[in-house]
């Protein structure tokens, strides 16, 4: 059979290409996808060229080989049918609806162990939200909240959403969240939505921490959404022995920080989040599966599809990334259609 696959091309350059797909071998499936989702923050980074070419495109990731290096096939959410089976491949197999972590291409070979049943009730437009809860759930993991403490999201695109709705699940004395789009803060339910280009911005979020009992900033933000100059403004809003969880991924882009004021007498904690790895303090009680059944019980809860603002076909690929490069406040999450 044949299928498409999306390709980046240079920078700025996305190929559909059409290409032979063999019949599976023993111990393969062959998947017909359904849909795969953009994540436009790290594909962007991608099709931008803004990633060191020394980085492989995801190591963790058995079908992303290779480096950030052009041409080389991207995403990680998809979603499709079992259609066939190879060889020593159990047969009720066949007809499942599963999840891959693969790139986007309308078929693909695999082995059962790169697949996960979505669970039963829980739709199509919902699973290929996986990879993306499963971020926000680390990154909620690795901030540790507390009843009662006061936090902000900076960033409401896809990543940032999940986790302010994960988050708002809690009780916290105070949810705020920052972004720049109107249309963006409308789909926060936090209790408090900022524009962080707002003169007073800081100073709007800082008063209600005070309100909630939090003097002297808040104590917890998440930073994601991808721009250097945010973290600097988490660093000023963030109060004494705060932590900043950091869950955009830079890339190329340089950041300058105000390390010479408060920071240092504030004991201020910066703190890393990636998805690939828990952090070791967890690793005695969790493990990926744990929190792959947590993802998808938030999956269920919170019903993420209503995201999605715009589908593609894969042959329009081109027209997708350049919509999310060029008019990014037009979309929250944009997904292929097969």
């Amino acid at each position: 059979m044949r299928r498409q696959s999306i390709w980046f091309i240079g920078p700025g350059q996305i190929e559909v290409r059409e290409e032979e797909l063999g019949v599976p071998e023993a111990g393969q499936l062959l998947v017909q996808t359904r849909l795969s989702a953009i994540s436009p923050g790290t594909e962007m980074l991608f099709y931008h060229d803004e990633v060191p070419e020394e980085m492989a495109l995801d190591d963790s990731i058995v079908a992303l080989p290779g480096m950030a290096r052009f041409p080389f096939k991207y995403g990680y959410a998809s979603v499709g049918e079992v259609c066939a089976v190879g060889s020593g491949v159990a047969g009720d197999w066949l007809g499942r609806r599963v999840f891959s972590f693969h790139p986007h291409e309308s078929a693909y070979l695999a082995v059962p162990g790169e697949l996960m049943l979505i669970p039963e009730g829980i739709g199509w437009e919902d699973a290929v939200f996986l990879p993306n809860m499963e971020t926000a759930l680390n990154l909620v993991l690795d901030a540790a909240p507390l009843m009662g403490e006061t936090a902000a999201v900076f960033g409401l695109g896809i990543i940032g959403l999940l986790t302010t709705a994960l988050l708002a699940r809690l009780p916290l004395a105070l949810l705020a969240a920052l972004d720049p789009l109107a249309t963006r803060r409308a789909q926060a339910g936090a209790r408090l939505c900022v524009d962080p280009f707002a003169p007073d911005a800081l100073e709007q979020v800082a008063q209600a921490a005070a309100l909630a009992g939090s003097t002297g900033g808040v104590d917890l933000v998440v930073e994601c959404s991808g721009s250097p100059r945010a973290l600097d403004q988490a660093l000023a809003l963030t109060g004494t022995e705060g932590r900043i969880v950091i869950g955009s991924w830079y890339g190329k882009k340089a950041v300058s920080l105000n390390l010479g004021g408060r920071f240092h007498r504030s004991r201020i904690r910066l703190i890393g989040s990636q998805v690939s790895t828990l952090a070791a303090g967890l690793t005695g009680r969790w493990s990926k599966q744990r929190r792959f059944g947590v993802a998808w019980e938030q999956i269920r809860q919170v019903r993420p599809a209503r995201w999605i603002t715009q589908r593609f076909s894969a042959g329009a690929a081109d027209r997708a990334y350049a919509l999310l490069s060029e008019n990014p406040a037009e979309a929250i999450q944009v997904i292929f259609e097969y």
